[in-house]
């Protein structure tokens, strides 16, 4: 199995990273970080809206400081939030993340969300209304945003740009419009949500994949319990994979976790993956799937698990961003083509 996937721009881009999703704690973040330095990581994932962007570049200043590792020995992919979304906005947004990362550049800078959401008054956060719902933007495009993340590219402040939570169609509006085209599109994939008519067009187009969720996100329903109280329900289903019976059947054939396996069957399909976790132990297993190989027969029965493939997604947007489903560029929903 490949250890790096390579990208259209020549980069080879580690094919497990480690996710930062859900980490705000520092002292935490930082800790769990050194393990997974120390486990072998060189691929790390962070984002505007993770709120963590600080915590990590104080991390990777004291790693280049002590030579534990070189900035070229990394790769580091960061994202445009939402309500930067805006081709005014790129580079104000993408400056700022630097300076919090105290980088020069990263390698992969992605567009969040394809919508686009109006700055609150603060010039950083997310509008909302007086009735809760967020205050949409209609005033750019998704062809106007893609000019202004390739004028990043020139500028030298990311070496790649790519997309998350992009539809089918989006996906193709942007190939089309594009100088410089997409080098990666995150998205959520496991084996419940596999979304191969997604994964086929990104490859007709040289476009990697980037799976985020490959355990399901067990931690999900907890986390909008605590974080959205008025509104913890969720609209879309979360699978149990990691207690399914066919994934650790597997896995004792193997003498792997349930999560090694589940890491594994989306990498061994040429995806990158970046599962998340604080805990040393599973920080470590979850890198360790290179010594083991699913057969055929594994693979057949890890197909059988998907929920649907007809372009669903098992994040539930709006709980997170209620009003949104009104932004004509949300299509994320049961949309194929």
């Amino acid at each position: 199995m490949k250890t790096h996937i390579d990208l259209l721009n020549g980069a080879k881009m580690p094919i497990i990273g480690y996710g930062m999703w859900q980490s705000e704690n520092a002292e935490e973040l930082e800790t769990a970080l050194e393990y997974a330095l120390d486990a072998g990581y060189r691929h790390f994932d962070t984002a505007y809206e993770y709120s963590n962007e600080a915590i990590f570049g104080k991390v990777l200043k004291k790693w280049f400081e002590s030579g534990k590792v070189k900035r070229e020995d990394l790769f580091i992919v960061t994202k445009l939030p939402i309500q930067g979304a805006h081709h005014d906005r790129v580079e104000k947004f993408l400056t700022k993340e630097l300076e919090d990362l105290q980088l020069d550049y990263v390698d992969l800078y992605l567009v969040h969300h394809p919508a686009t959401l109006k700055l609150a008054e603060n010039g950083s956060d997310i509008a909302f209304g007086e009735d809760g719902k967020v205050i949409l933007d209609l005033t750019t495009s998704l062809e106007q945003l893609w000019k202004a993340m390739e004028a990043q590219v020139n500028a030298g402040r990311t070496k790649a740009i790519g997309m998350s939570n992009f539809s089918i169609s989006q996906v193709e509006r942007i190939v089309k419009s594009a100088e410089i085209l997409p080098a990666n599109h995150q998205v959520e994939l496991n084996v419940g949500y596999p979304k191969k008519a997604l994964r086929e067009v990104c490859a007709k187009h040289g476009i990697t994949i980037c799976a985020f969720a490959p355990l399901g996100s067990p931690g999900r329903p907890t986390y909008y319990e605590a974080t959205r109280p008025n509104n913890a329900h969720l609209k879309v289903k979360i699978p149990n994979l990691l207690n399914d019976p066919i994934v650790i059947e597997i896995g004792k054939k193997h003498s792997k976790t349930a999560a090694q396996v589940l890491i594994r069957f989306v990498a061994q399909q040429d995806i990158i993956v970046i599962p998340k976790s604080v805990s040393q132990a599973r920080i470590k297993e979850n890198i360790d799937i290179f010594n083991f190989e699913l057969d055929v027969e594994d693979m057949a029965k890890l197909d059988s698990l998907a929920i649907n493939d007809d372009g669903s997604w098992g994040f539930d947007w709006l709980c997170c961003l209620p009003g949104l489903e009104e932004h004509p560029e949300f299509q994320l929903v049961s949309e194929q083509v």
